[in-house]
Formats: C-alpha cells, structure tokens, sequence
C-alpha cells in the first residue's frame, strides 16, 4: 500500500540531494499523484499512444520505470490494443524494481513485464524495440550521458518505432519561466504540500534534476536518428514530445 508522501514535511531535517531509495519507494506514487500535473489524463496519453506503435513481437521498454505505475498502463492499452509484447522496465533503484515487482506479481508469470536493474547514465541495450518511454527520466540523467542515451534508444528501435518522452522543461523567457515554477508550486500546494515541503524538495532536487527547454530535447533527438519530433502535452514547465524514426526512404 502506497503511504502519503511526507519525506519533506520537517524544516529540521538534514537535506541532501533528492534520491529514489527506499523511503521514496515507498511514497512515489502519491508523490507523482500530487507532484505531476494531469498526471492521470498524462497516464491515459502514454498509453493510447503506445497502443498505436507497439508492434507485435516487438519489446516495448520503460526506461526509469519506477514502481511500475507507466508500465501497468502501457501493457493494459497495448493489450486491449490486440497486439502481444514483450515488456521491460529499467531502474536503477532495487526499492523501486521491488514495488514494480509486487505491482506485477498476480499476473501470470509469463506475463509479467521484465524488471532489470540498470544505471542510465552507465547506458542501456535496448533492441527490437517498436515503443521506448522516458517518463520523467531523462531529467535525471546527467547531461553529460544525454545525448548517448538518446543514441542507443534510437539504434534499438524498429523504423516506425517512437520514443515518447515527458519531461520537465524550461522556457526561452526568464519571465515565462519563473511564473511558469510559480503556477507549478500553486498547483503542489492545492494538492496538499507546504510551503517547507515545496522548498526543501527544490533544494534536494537542485543538483539532481536538470532540466532543458523543449527545443534543447527536439535538436538532441533530430541529431540522433528521429526523423519526426513533436510536442503533445504542454503544460506550464511539463512537456511531452513524441519523437518517431520513420522508415527510411
């Protein structure tokens, strides 16, 4: 059972840098509930658009799954779809692999998505892939192992395939974009987060959550082999982009 996400409630605490151990294991789902906007509506794209590249006999891959909440959608829109793959989840947090496996663990077992615990930054294999997610993950890889990420992913995909990434992004004005983090944190606090809580987590994340704005993320995945880039949710700093290797002419 998920518990309330109160890991920043005490202004006593030590803060360090933001990480997916165990105590965030244990309250991530809350955590993404009341921290990502239309989270719910953004669940319901992930999969209408995956059902529609997911190719049977392919691998459909969630990269930074979590506690499996991406790959639960993927496989019941990819399912009702008609079409049979073989999912996959990476991360690199054993707590988070050991929700996702509970998460899972009433299926079959040859229906259950395969759970490998993987360090992005160090890189990843992925191959005969129709369908990649990057959920809120490529946020955290550092900068530096971005654009090699981005690389591998494109490789392993299967012409037609798409990468369907969702990120947090900044905006070219200074102006939008501090009124854009302003929107933001009204929203956190609606959902029930203090105004200790908002800022000891900008403070943890600050060093781990790197963003770049949307056209940062389009050139990047251009340059690595995606021929059709575009953006299907926005809201204030969030963004989703769809980006597709088309068949080669």
């Amino acid at each position: 059972m998920t518990k309330q996400d109160n890991i920043f409630a005490e202004a006593t605490q030590a803060i360090g840098d933001f990480n997916f151990g165990k105590q965030t294991a244990e309250v991530f789902d809350d955590m993404l509930d009341r921290s990502v906007p239309l989270y719910q509506e953004l669940q319901r794209m992930l999969g209408e658009i995956a059902a529609e590249f997911a190719e049977s006999g392919s691998n459909v891959y969630d990269l930074g799954c979590s506690t499996g909440i991406t790959l639960e959608t993927l496989r019941g829109a990819i399912t009702a779809a008609g079409k049979q793959v073989h999912m996959v989840g990476l991360d690199y947090s054993q707590p988070m692999l050991d929700r996702a496996g509970d998460r899972f663990a009433g299926l079959p077992e040859d229906e259950r998505p395969q759970l490998i615990h993987a360090d992005l930054n160090q890189g990843c294999v992925v191959e005969n892939a129709s369908v990649v997610v990057l959920n809120l993950t490529l946020q955290f890889v550092r900068p530096l192992y971005r654009n090699r990420l981005i690389h591998r992913i494109a490789d392993g995909l299967n012409e037609n395939g798409c990468l369907i990434l969702v990120e947090k992004v900044l905006s070219n004005d200074s102006l939008l974009n501090r009124m854009f983090i302003k929107f933001y944190y009204d929203m956190k606090r609606r959902n029930g987060y203090s105004d200790t809580e908002i800022a000891l987590k900008r403070e943890a994340l600050e060093n781990v959550l790197v963003p770049y704005r949307i056209e940062e993320n389009a050139e990047m995945l251009k340059h690595n082999g995606f021929t059709e880039v575009d953006t299907f949710f926005k809201w204030y700093n969030f963004a989703g982009i769809l980006a597709v290797k088309k068949r080669s002419e």
